[in-house]
């Protein structure tokens, strides 16, 4: 397993060691090791599938504490452009982002601890994106920040509007946005 950071140090892309042969392959995708690397002491709680088609844009979700969650992204089927952005107020990287391709192909995975906005667009024909949640959904906690927020000004790669649901429509401008003391 390797472990690299991003220009926002505490999100993490993990590359899983790859075992593949002309039958196929394995991975494991989440042991103690990558608990420990990405400094993650609780149990995960939950588990998450999203199944998306193309240049559908899920985004940019969070939840407030004591609901706060930390996500452990992977994609099982096609390719994602994937996006976190730092709401803690008191961080050097406060209101930064960062992003990463993650798909089926690479295998790659990203640790977006709580304190972060999360997102994604996809890329392929259809994605399926599986993750680990640090706590449970919680929909009194539930926050949305506009997709294409100006202030932001995330390069989402796309050419036509992306497909957006109604929530997520009505998220708020970052600078309206809760964040995180």
């Amino acid at each position: 397993m390797k472990v690299i950071r991003t220009k926002i140090p505490d999100v993490l892309i993990i590359e899983p060691k790859v075992h593949e042969d002309e039958r196929g392959f394995l991975f494991e995708n989440f042991n103690r090791e990558v608990a420990d690397a990405i400094g993650f002491k609780q149990p995960f709680v939950q588990d998450n599938h999203s199944s998306s088609k193309k240049n559908v844009l899920r985004g940019l979700h969070y939840q407030m504490r004591p609901h706060a969650q930390g996500k452990l992204v992977r994609v099982v089927v096609g390719e994602i452009f994937d996006v976190a952005i730092d709401l803690r107020r008191s961080s050097p990287t406060f209101g930064h982002w960062v992003s990463e391709w993650l798909s089926a192909k690479n295998k790659k995975i990203m640790w977006i601890p709580p304190g972060f906005a999360h997102g994604f667009l996809v890329l392929s024909e259809t994605a399926d994106c599986a993750y680990k949640a640090s706590a449970y959904y919680s929909p009194q906690s539930e926050c949305t920040i506009r997709w294409d927020d100006a202030d932001l000004k995330i390069k989402w790669p796309v050419s036509d509007k992306p497909i957006v649901s109604a929530k997520d429509t009505l998220g708020f401008p970052f600078r309206d946005a809760k964040v995180f003391d």
